[in-house]
Parts: C-alpha cells; structure tokens; sequence
C-alpha cells in the first residue's frame, strides 16, 4: 500500500489536567512576582545566551506555566543568570530567581515529587 507522502501528525492540544503543574505552584508560592509576567518577551529580547542559542526565558516560563517540565529542564541549563531579564521587566518580575529556584527544584527532587 502507497502511502503517498502523508502521514497523520500527532495531536498538538496541551492536557493541562495530565501536566504536572507542582514546579508552577512551587515557584509561585517563592516568588509572588512571577504571576505577574504577562510574556512580553522583554527578558527574551535582551538575553544574552538566546543570542547565541536557542533559549528563550518567555518560553521557559510559559512551559513552567503549562506543567511541561521535561521541557523545562532541558532548558535551563542554558540560562547564565547575568540578570539582564529583571533589569527590563517592565512589571519587576524577578525572572532572575526564578530561574534559580526552578533549577533547585528540579535538581532536589524528580518531576513527581515538586
């Protein structure tokens, strides 16, 4: 049987009620500030290390936001913590610690257990 070039691609919903959403609640409850980014992207814009890779802190902080931790951990290693996201934050998120207390969560404890 000819397949002809199609394939069926896989589902792009996200089931927010199977994610693991601890690691969000976990960085709420330390750093009140982070439920207000509104995901301008002005942390992203200035990032340094997104110059020169891929990383993006509007995105890691989306996929925290989603429960999407696998993700999250594959990112943060690219994260130098110059700071230069909470400088411009226009609405004083400390983006900076959040990306230190998602990095020791994560390091302390598996996915199951934040």
């Amino acid at each position: 049987m000819d397949k002809f070039g199609f394939s069926i691609s896989k589902g792009r919903q996200i089931d927010y009620d199977f994610n693991n959403r601890r690691l969000a609640e976990y960085i709420f409850e330390k750093e009140p500030s982070f439920r207000l980014c509104i995901e301008c992207g002005g942390c992203s814009a200035t990032c340094t290390t997104a110059n020169f890779t891929a990383f993006s802190l509007r995105e890691l902080n989306i996929l925290i936001k989603r429960g999407e931790n696998d993700q999250v951990r594959n990112n943060l290693r690219k994260c130098m913590l110059c700071g230069k996201c909470t400088l411009v934050c226009p609405r004083g998120v400390n983006t900076r610690n959040i990306v230190v207390l998602a990095k020791n969560a994560l390091q302390k404890y598996d996915e199951y257990e934040i």
